[in-house]
């Protein structure tokens, strides 16, 4: 009985993720109460506030659900003692690229995170969550081109923080563009070609990437 209990109470929860996914795509994140939320799932506000504190907190699980299996694609990049960290850090990002093209669901929270919500105080949590996630991703850019320098014996043409935040942006950049029209160019062929150029551009060759580049000498600004 314990186990269907528990069983039962995950299936409410999942009804409640799956409800705020499709109304917040629909009327915007602040548009839409947890009451609405709770109707359209065929439950109480009851049943929402015995899974979430308040509305940040659901939408922070409506996010860990797409963002989690993101984040499984690119902890390749975090592979110690790899024989080809460009290659990795490619592969980890066009694995990503290609799950939010193919993926509708994935392809729906992050259309709402991007342009269906506002931080209000109501959110503020949703911000606080949001930056630390970038944070994340940043430090493990960082990280993981780091040891693409040196594994090259490439001095690196920009400071390394620089290089990561670049990379997230071009990434994040091209996924926010993506999701406001879709047909207007292919998420993961642009994607490829970008990342390249970007890579090429601080000097760095893979073994398996199609672009040839010098490495280069000159020092970090």
């Amino acid at each position: 009985m314990a186990r269907r209990t528990k069983a039962d109470a995950q299936a409410t929860r999942s009804g409640l993720l799956d409800a705020a996914e499709q109304l917040f795509q629909a009327r915007g994140v602040s548009r839409t109460s947890l009451n609405d939320i709770a109707v359209a799932a065929g439950t109480t506000r009851g049943a929402i506030y015995w899974h979430f504190k308040d509305k940040a907190d659901l939408f922070n699980a409506m996010m860990e659900r797409v963002t989690l299996p993101l984040e499984q694609t690119l902890n390749v990049t975090q592979m110690a003692h790899s024989s080809d960290p460009v290659a990795d850090i490619r592969h980890a990002m066009l694995d990503a690229l290609r799950l939010i093209a193919t993926d509708e669901q994935t392809r729906r929270v992050l259309y709402i995170a991007t342009h269906q919500v506002e931080y209000t105080d109501e959110l503020g949590d949703v911000q606080a969550h949001r930056v630390a996630v970038h944070g994340n991703c940043v430090e493990r850019n960082r990280s993981s081109l780091a040891q693409a320098f040196a594994r090259q014996s490439v001095v690196p043409p920009v400071p390394l923080a620089c290089a990561a935040h670049g990379l997230q942006a071009l990434v994040e950049g091209l996924v926010q563009h993506w999701l406001l029209d879709s047909s207007a160019f292919d998420l993961l062929e642009t994607g490829r070609n970008a990342l390249d150029v970007y890579f090429a551009g601080l000097g760095l060759r893979s073994h398996t990437g199609p672009w040839v580049h010098s490495p280069t000498t000159s020092a970090a600004q």
